[in-house]
């Protein structure tokens, strides 16, 4: 039998993180197996190869944390939606929607008030985390405090320190109860019911929090939901009411009732599907059947996501203002249209054709269908983010040149790229892209589109927009995204290219050099364009790294050169005579010993094979600098005197 040889120290070293990442380990335990490595007298090589495992098992590790607190977020977003199905018990809906506002954005408490609109103040309604008795008593006059304020604008709040806040109007109540409670970053957002505002969702922290953009978004979804909870309790109970005092009214609350249910059923529908994996397309196919009309959701620039049994229309910019600022369906034209929104945050919209008429139920229906579509295009948004983000680190590493301190790891890169569905092993061009400032956040996500579609890259490097895609003709592919990215922008869109690399060691170069076609493009007065510099005639020539000089004179001269070498004519020593004696007919005939109409023959023919501009001041330039470089790559070294 053959001796069990025991394993090396790096390979102990590499199945322990394995088991490190199984476990769900705290991140200080992963620096142990490096450190025994080290201390186990493991070589420079072994070291480098647990440390890069390491690094690579606290990438995988902080990846799975994203993905577990993504699907958290889902399961709890999900979970409300079939709390709102229910619409039994008002209370609990509310508890479970402060509870996971709480759980969501993580903070210390969570709590809900409603308005009173004979008193005219908002009233602590449910609360969750809170310890505090007087906390949980209070009331707030419209306009006092974070919460007044929300109730009063309509607008979401937030302030990372409460006490310190100079914003708000403060009052001893107020102040009193919130120290008791000890809170001090602070989010509130609005509960609407169509135009109305009915009261204010919050999340707090019981230390200094700044509240992201996301985070505001999020707990407006969720306050969203709140209020179709509220809107269809009392639904249910005007129905109940009209059943016990009106018994005239039988059909009005038999209407009344199976809306409530259809759209619950409905709700519970698009619900189980987001849950399958659906999309926004497939939700766009159930809702047209259900609605029997045609329908098309765009994105809040304008773009089509989804359209399902009719023909291509835009968003209806009228309706869309229209249902933003009365929070209902409205129709224009015969075509109803309703915003999708997060809170006062336009996600897009989504438009009903082939129902000019539309029964209460179904415009409800309508309507509940932006909810669902909101929560797909935030989810769709996080998870987009979080790639861009993992995208845009590959492309700087693949950007940045090696230095003293960083050397570049091409094995890495490649297994990085080839997760993303990026293959390294094949040539890639760099395309850096320019526009106006304010129309940098738009190009920036047009730009990413495009990488994906490309099988490539995109992200900010040194402040530029660069694409990384696998193009043999850089300047051609810059000429099609600056025509096709300016009139998605509607304003002009410069691409500068360079390439290809055939290794990914060659990019930090190939982005140099496309860094300098940008700018030559800038200094040529060529906004807008896009180009790659040997499109740039002897200004390329001249910038570039490796300057094709053979390809520069042919391009230039190739027609004429290719004449005299098929004919055996000497149009090339002709041109080279006329431009030497500063374009003069008869100095140029003297110089060749022909006759003056010989010389107007062979111009006339250069004319034919150049073109009409041949001799215009910029072609003229360009001539001579290929002629002198033809002559100097055709004749030899000069004989020595």
């Amino acid at each position: 039998m053959a001796p069990v040889t025991e394993p090396t120290e790096p390979v102990t070293a590499l199945r322990r993180l394995l088991e490190l990442l199984a476990e769900g380990a705290p991140v200080e335990d992963f620096a142990g197996p490096g450190a025994r490595a080290r201390r186990a007298g493991a070589g420079a090589d072994e070291q480098a190869l647990v440390e890069e495992a390491t690094r690579v098992a606290l990438d995988i590790r902080r990846t799975l944390a994203q993905h577990r607190r993504r699907e958290a977020e889902l399961t709890a977003l999900f979970d409300t939606a079939g709390d709102l199905a229910a619409l039994r018990d008002l209370d609990a809906v509310l508890r479970a929607i402060v509870r996971r506002a709480r759980t969501l954005l993580g903070t210390d408490v969570a709590y809900l008030t409603l308005n009173d609109p004979v008193v005219g103040d908002t009233f602590m309604r449910v609360t969750d985390g809170s310890v505090s008795a007087a906390f949980q008593q209070l009331r707030l006059g419209m306009g006092e405090g974070l919460g007044g304020l929300v109730a009063q604008t309509a607008r979401p709040y937030a302030s990372a320190d409460y006490r310190a806040d100079g914003r708000f109007r403060h009052t001893s109540t107020i102040d009193s109860g919130v120290s008791e409670e000890g809170l001090r970053g602070i989010l509130g957002v609005p509960l609407r019911v169509a135009s109305r505002v009915i009261g204010v969702l919050y999340a707090a922290d019981r230390s200094v929090r700044d509240f992201a953009p996301d985070a505001v978004a999020l707990l407006s979804s969720l306050a969203d939901h709140a209020a179709v909870a509220i809107d269809g309790a009392r639904l249910l109970e005007e129905t109940r009411t009209a059943l016990v005092e009106l018994n005239s009214a039988t059909e009005t609350a038999h209407a009344h009732s199976e809306a409530v249910r259809l759209a619950t059923e409905t709700h519970d529908r698009l619900t189980d599907l987001v849950l399958r994996g659906g999309d926004v397309t497939d939700v766009a196919r159930e809702v047209a059947a259900l609605l029997r009309g045609g329908l098309v959701v765009h994105d809040a620039d304008g773009a089509e996501l989804a359209r399902v049994a009719t023909e291509p229309i835009g968003p209806p910019a009228q309706g869309v203002a229209a249902s933003r600022s009365g929070g209902r369906a409205a129709a224009v034209d015969g075509v109803w249209v309703c915003a999708v929104l997060a809170g006062p945050e336009l996600l897009g919209s989504i438009a009903l054709t082939g129902r000019p008429d539309l029964s209460d139920t179904d415009r409800r229906l309508f309507e509940r269908t932006s909810l669902v579509t909101a929560l797909l295009l935030l989810l769709r948004r996080s998870v987009a983010h979080a790639e861009d983000r993992v995208r845009g680190e590959l492309l700087s590493d693949l950007l940045t040149p090696e230095s003293p301190g960083r050397t570049r790891d091409s094995g890495s890169q490649t297994i990085r790229a080839r997760k993303l569905g990026v293959n390294l092993a094949r040539p890639h061009s760099v395309l850096v892209l320019h526009s106006d400032a304010a129309l940098r956040p738009r190009l920036s996500t047009e730009t990413a589109r495009r990488a994906r579609a490309l099988d490539g890259l995109a992200g900010l490097h040194e402040g530029q927009i660069v694409l990384l895609a696998p193009a043999e003709r850089p300047g051609e592919l810059a000429r099609s995204l600056a025509t096709e990215l300016g009139k998605a922008l509607g304003a002009p869109v410069t691409v500068g290219s360079a390439g290809p690399a055939g290794h990914p060691t060659g990019l930090p170069a190939v982005y140099a050099e496309a860094v300098r076609c940008l700018e030559a493009l800038h200094s040529l007065g060529h906004t807008g364009c896009g180009a790659a510099l040997p499109d740039l005639g002897f200004v390329g020539l001249l910038l570039g790294d490796h300057g094709d000089v053979g390809g520069y004179v042919h391009r230039v001269l190739g027609p004429v050169i290719n004449y005299d070498a098929q004919r055996g004519t000497e149009l090339v020593h002709t041109l080279r005579a006329y431009y030497t004696h500063g374009a003069s007919l008869s100095k140029a005939k003297d110089a060749l010993h022909i006759h003056v109409n010989t010389v107007v023959q062979r111009l006339d023919r250069i004319r034919q094979l150049l073109g009409e501009d041949w001799n215009s001041p910029a072609r003229a330039l360009e001539l001579q600098l290929a002629l002198r470089l033809h002559l100097l790559t055709t004749s030899g070294p000069p004989s020595p005197r």
